[in-house]
């Protein structure tokens, strides 16, 4: 999608080279055709801001896919028949970004986002090279969209579950359009005046700082070779930290 003036005009005075920043986008909607997703329509300007300042952007569908429910890395392993979460994670392992997409059902994130949130949990015992979880050094933002009340409330579910399996979360780093409230028209639909939500700028602003402030947090953690591992080591609770009640210091 194309963006509007102001955006055209902040990537224009970008001065940061982030050729080597890699992102994932996770479109969540619960239509079955991407071309039809209005949550998609959103998520691409937050993806050709990345992509006109040089990130690598992937953009996964996830109903284009067969991704089982459960908290696996393969769940072919336990009783299903297919499962295309391990080729999607291998361009989740290697992304510096993140950003989980979905349409807003009854006030919450569609089944397909709870689902990607599982299989994300799933990986959440694997570590790097300094014994912490492999989501430390990425960062992570949502997208939603939607015809009812529940961006902040959405937003803030699955932001806690990122940063809880390691993800840094930037400030502001979610956005959406809902519109009026009630039933209406869905982000992207055509309207007298143009399609909805476009001409938004409170939509457009908040995507918009939203990605740069993805993109800004990627750029510090990889210069900075992610965090150190003092005291988040889960190695080194493997030996010697486990509670010994006969010995009197720790029951001091």
């Amino acid at each position: 999608m194309s963006l509007n003036a102001k955006q055209e005009e902040i990537c224009s005075e970008n001065k940061t080279d982030f050729s080597d920043i890699k992102a994932v986008t996770v479109n969540c909607s619960l239509k079955r055709t991407p071309e039809e997703s209005h949550t998609g329509l959103l998520l691409s300007v937050s993806e050709e801001i990345m992509r006109k300042n040089g990130v690598s952007v992937e953009h996964i569908h996830a109903l284009s896919h067969e991704i089982p429910s459960g908290v696996y890395p393969d769940m072919t392993e336990h009783g299903w028949d297919s499962d295309d979460w391990p080729k999607l994670w291998k361009a989740i392992e290697v992304a510096d970004i993140l950003i989980v997409a979905t349409p807003i059902w009854l006030g919450e994130t569609s089944s397909v986002c709870r689902i990607l949130i599982e299989r994300l949990y799933g990986m959440s015992g694997m570590l790097n090279d300094k014994g912490q979880s492999l989501f430390y050094g990425k960062v992570g933002g949502t997208v939603i969209t939607g015809n009812e009340d529940g961006i902040k409330h959405c937003a803030m579910g699955i932001l806690y579950a990122l940063q809880h399996l390691g993800f840094t979360i930037p400030p502001q780093a979610d956005c959406g359009w809902i519109g009026e409230a009630g039933p209406g028209p869905s982000y992207g639909d055509a309207l007298e005046d143009g399609p909805a939500g476009f001409a938004n700028e409170f939509t457009q602003r908040n995507t918009t700082i939203m990605t740069w402030n993805l993109m800004h947090l990627a750029r510090i953690l990889k210069d900075a070779g992610g965090y150190p591992n003092h005291g988040n080591n889960r190695e080194a609770w493997k030996a010697g930290c486990r509670f010994d009640y006969d010995n009197p210091e720790h029951r001091a």
